[in-house]
Formats: C-alpha cells, sequence, structure tokens
C-alpha cells in the first residue's frame, strides 16, 4: 500500500475550532497524536458507536506468541526489521532532511455494508479487514458500517454516507479508505470522487499482503498473476495526452503517409502488456508445477501417506507443524503471515511415516484471482490422505471460518479428503464455545500449538486415519538378505512379529502393496 496525501477540501472544515484544526495538522504530520480511543464501528443500528482500533478481534490477543518449538525464527526477525513504523512523517522541515525521512504507516478508514446476517457478523467483518490494514502495514483510524440492502451501484455506499465518510477521513486525517467488499471500477471512481482520497478494496489490501509476504519464486509469480489479473479490467485512461494516434507531420515524429489512423492508445498498450506478461507468468507456473508433481509422485510410489494442515489464516497453523514435527516455520500474530507451503517427515508412535504440509491460509472472501493462481500449491489439499483442518477456537465466530474454509475445499475438489477438526488456541478460548464446536462437529481433537495440550491425542487421531499397509504377509528372510529386513524396518511397514529361526528371520507384518511383490518369493505358504 502506498501513501497519498488528503487533498479534498470542504466548505464544513470552516466551521471547525481552532483546536481541531490544529488536531488534524498534528495528525497529517504524522506528529505523537494518538488516534481516537474507539472500538466498534459507527453504523445504523449501533447508535453512536465508533471505529474499530488497535489490535482486531482477528488477531489474537496472546501474552506470548512463539512456544519453544517453534525455533530462532530468523525469518521472522529479518521480515520486522522491514516494518514501517509508526509516528514517523514523509513531511520534511527542514531540506537538510532528505536523506533521513522516515516512511510513515498509512492511515485508514474502514467502511462497510450490513446486508445480511446480524450486526455483530457486520461488526466481525469489519474487525478482520481492520486487521488485514494492520498487517498490510497501517494504521486504523475509525470505520464506518451502513445498513444497506444491496451496494449503491454508483459509490457503494448511500450518497449519504459517502458524504459521512468524507467528513471522517477530514477529521481524522486519513489519507486511504478500504471497503469491505471487492468494488467494480466505476464504484471505486465513484467514491473516491467524493471522500477526495485513495480508496482500495478487501480484494486489493489481500494482494497488498500477499505481495508483501511471498518468498519463494513460485510464491512470486502466482501473487503478480493474480495482481495482473485484478488490475487488468481496473485500468484508467487520462484522456488524449496519453494517445498513441499519429497523423502526418504531428509532434515532431515526422511520420508522414502509412502512419494516419486512429493508432493504439496508452491504455492499449498498457493491457496487451500486462496480458503478455500474465502469459510469460503462467508459463513460468506451469513449468514449476512438474517439480511439485515429482515429489508427490515419489510419495505416491513409495505410499507414504500424506496429512494436510489447511484452515483460516492465524488459526495456528504453522504453529502446529513446528509443535509436531519442529520444522521452524515462521510464526507471526497476523494474517497471512506464511504462504509457501512446507513439507515435513513424521513419523506415529508405531514408526509408520508419514508427511505434514502446512498450506496457505484462507479468508472470507478469498479473491478468486487468488485461489487460481495457488491452485498448484491447493492441489497439496486436494491430494492429500487426511486434512487436519485447524480451527481458531478464540475467534468471535469460529462456525463463519469453518464454512468459509469449506467453501474453499469445494473449489480445489477437496471435500472428499477425510478432515479432522483441530480446535487450536484452547487456552485462550471461551470453554462454552468449545464446547458448541465439539457438538457441531464430531470429528474433532482440542489443542493448544502454544501450551501443548492435546498434542498427544491429535497425534493418535492421525494414526489411526491415515491409511495403513494393508496386505500381511509371513515371511522367512534368509540371513544374507539383511538388506530387505532393513527395508522392512525403514519403509511403511508394520511388524507384528519378529523372530529369529535356523534358516533365517521369521517375520509377520502388514506392507503395501508395491513392498509386498518385492517380498513375495520369501513368504511362507502355510
Amino acid at each position: 500500500m502506498t501513501s497519498q496525501p488528503n487533498t479534498g477540501s470542504d466548505p464544513a472544515a470552516q466551521d471547525m475550532s481552532p483546536e481541531e484544526i490544529q488536531a488534524v495538522i498534528d495528525r497529517i504530520l504524522a506528529k505523537d497524536v494518538p488516534a481516537r480511543n474507539v472500538s466498534t464501528p459507527r453504523g445504523e443500528g449501533s447508535g453512536n458507536g465508533k471505529a474499530v482500533l488497535g489490535k482486531a478481534q482477528a488477531i489474537s490477543r496472546l501474552d506470548e506468541e512463539h512456544s519453544t518449538y517453534d525455533g530462532d525464527q530468523q525469518d521472522l526477525e529479518e521480515r520486522r526489521a522491514l516494518r514501517r513504523r509508526a509516528g514517523l512523517s514523509t513531511e520534511l522541515e527542514d531540506v537538510t532532511e532528505v536523506e533521513y525521512r522516515q516512511l510513515r504507516l498509512e492511515r485508514v478508514v474502514l467502511a462497510g455494508l450490513w446486508s445480511d446476517g446480524t450486526l455483530a457478523d457486520a461488526e466481525n467483518s469489519l474487525r478482520e479487514l481492520a486487521a488485514l490494514a494492520e498487517t498490510a502495514g497501517s494504521e486504523v483510524l475509525d470505520g464506518l458500517v451502513q445498513r444497506r440492502a444491496k451496494p449503491d451501484p454508483g459509490t457503494f455506499l448511500g450518497s449519504g454516507k459517502a458524504l459521512e465518510l468524507k467528513d471522517i477521513v477530514m477529521s481524522t486525517g486519513a489519507d486511504t479508505v478500504v471497503v469491505d467488499a471487492e468494488l467494480a471500477p466505476s464504484q471505486r471512481r465513484g467514491l473516491e470522487d467524493i471522500v477526495k482520497v485513495k480508496v482500495i478494496d478487501r480484494t486489493a489490501l489481500i494482494l497488498d499482503i500477499f505481495a508483501q509476504h511471498a518468498k519463494s519464486r513460485e510464491g512470486k509469480a502466482q501473487v503478480e498473476l493474480a495482481q495482473l489479473e485484478y488490475l487488468l479490467p481496473r485500468l484508467r485512461g487520462w484522456g488524449e495526452s496519453m494517445s498513441r494516434q499519429a497523423g502526418g507531420q504531428v509532434g515532431g515524429a515526422a511520420a508522414g503517409m502509412g502512419s494516419r489512423g486512429p493508432g493504439e492508445t496508452k491504455i492499449e498498450l498498457d493491457r496487451r502488456r500486462i496480458r503478455t506478461r500474465m502469459a510469460k507468468l503462467r508459463r513460468e507456473i506451469a513449468a514449476m508445477k512438474p517439480a511439485r508433481e515429482t515429489k508427490r509422485a515419489n510419495r505416491r510410489r513409495n505410499e507414504v501417506p500424506s496429512v494436510a494442515i489447511a484452515g483460516y489464516t492465524n488459526a495456528g497453523k504453522s504453529s502446529l507443524l513446528n509443535r509436531l514435527t519442529d520444522a521452524g516455520v515462521l510464526v507471526e500474530n497476523a494474517l497471512f503471515a506464511t504462504l509457501d507451503p512446507t513439507v515435513r517427515k513424521a513419523e506415529t508412535a508405531d514408526g509408520l511415516g508419514y508427511t505434514l504440509a502446512d498450506t496457505v491460509g484462507f479468508v472470507r472472501s478469498l479473491p478468486t484471482q487468488l485461489v487460481e493462481a495457488f491452485r498448484s500449491t491447493l492441489e497439496e489439499v486436494a491430494d492429500s490422505d487426511l486434512i487436519l483442518h485447524v480451527v481458531d477456537a478464540s475467534h468471535p465466530d469460529p462456525e463463519g471460518q469453518i464454512a468459509a474454509v469449506r467453501k474453499v475445499f469445494s473449489e480445489v475438489d477437496a471435500r472428499k479428503v477425510p478432515e479432522i477438526i483441530v480446535l487450536n488456541k484452547a487456552d485462550a478460548a471461551d470453554p462454552f464455545v468449545i464446547e458448541r464446536l465439539k457438538q457441531r462437529e464430531p470429528r474433532h481433537v482440542v489443542v493448544s500449538a502454544r501450551t501443548g495440550e492435546g498434542i498427544a491425542e491429535l497425534l493418535k487421531a492421525i494414526s489411526d486415519a491415515i491409511p495403513r499397509p494393508g496386505v500381511k504377509l509371513e515371511l522367512l528372510i534368509p540371513y544374507d538378505r539383511g538388506d530387505l529386513l532393513s527395508k522392512l524396518h525403514e519403509s511403511d511397514a508394520e511388524i507384528i512379529n519378529l523372530e529369529h529361526v535356523e534358516d533365517g528371520t521369521r517375520a509377520v507384518v502388514m506392507v503395501r502393496e508395491g513392498l509386498a511383490s518385492e517380498l513375495e518369493p520369501f513368504a511362507l505358504n502355510d
């Protein structure tokens, strides 16, 4: 997200007191004047409610962010070393400061509609938007919710609420408005014409977070493709000065005969370049796909069970992976902290090996562009043998999170995969909420990745749910074929009984079909 100064003006500003004018000036100059201490969104039906500020409910309030299983978290230190800070100004008081100025946080005002559901649902959605804005590097100043059956086709909000939003922007010194929906290009332009500051929608905000957090080559390509798909229908033309029309000896170009005609306008040229870039990115992503498919094929050939950790963003998926495998992946109390999938090997208590894959988090109204761009990554979920659906039990609306995640499961054909609901953050959740979720979801485990509560029960549930070797053999392995005995110990085989006799090692084992064919010559035929 990039800052844009508030250039709007309003006759209502003339009625402000000198103290109010000075407060606005201080805010714009990013002095140490705190934002208004407000806690709930403005909106019809909520009286004179105020804005969503500080940590939103979508971000957990935990005393400790990490456990000893999360490792050194060097990636997190690197990320936070580049964070923008509040209270630093881009304005210069002296020309000598040009080399030392700092980039301040964007100051945003939120806006949303309450079209269906309850007011609490609308406020939770706006709080989640506040958490997204904070994760993107912004300071949330105020919020507004309008009770309206459907969005206004021209300005999203009604004309009266749009003017009220303009007053809020002026009084807070905000430089950006974030709308809790995906705006049509005409709605965005119409609302910008009224509030006189930059307007972005929920989709653009999520894409911005993904662009900041993507680290791998494939992840960056996927995010760029999603951003270009979003940008293509939203390009703006800037008049005749941007055209590529030519005729005669105009403009000193000396084009002359043969060049007359409408030509290609600047916006058409931009669209063509974007489409060319999108085609190149699709080819690059397609070229990266075989590497992942080869690894997946190796696991299938060796019949290694795969378990995918999926769920809502900030539900604790990476923390759970660290707890189960000591992977040491990045953990941050923020939305979409980790995007790149991580695969680690794990074992059941009886020695059966399987893989654990951490996947990208989901969110309500996840942009379609991201689902398409990350489809190759989400295939890890669809191709798994078991899904650990991690749910933040301390969230105000965990049922809404479950529904949003399962909607994405349907889009990537993962609903047929067996699923275990993992109710995480039990140490911070309301026991009544946990009991309610347990009644709704019969196949569940209650855990806390931070404290370790319930981890043993989760490991047992994974052991019981993953595919087991299904071929029983009674073998007599000669002593000169120790390699086969070693393979039984190292591969995914269950040794039921092992006995050393005169002719070799007598073993009763459960193996998978691939290994069974190799061991068939040593089987005892009773």
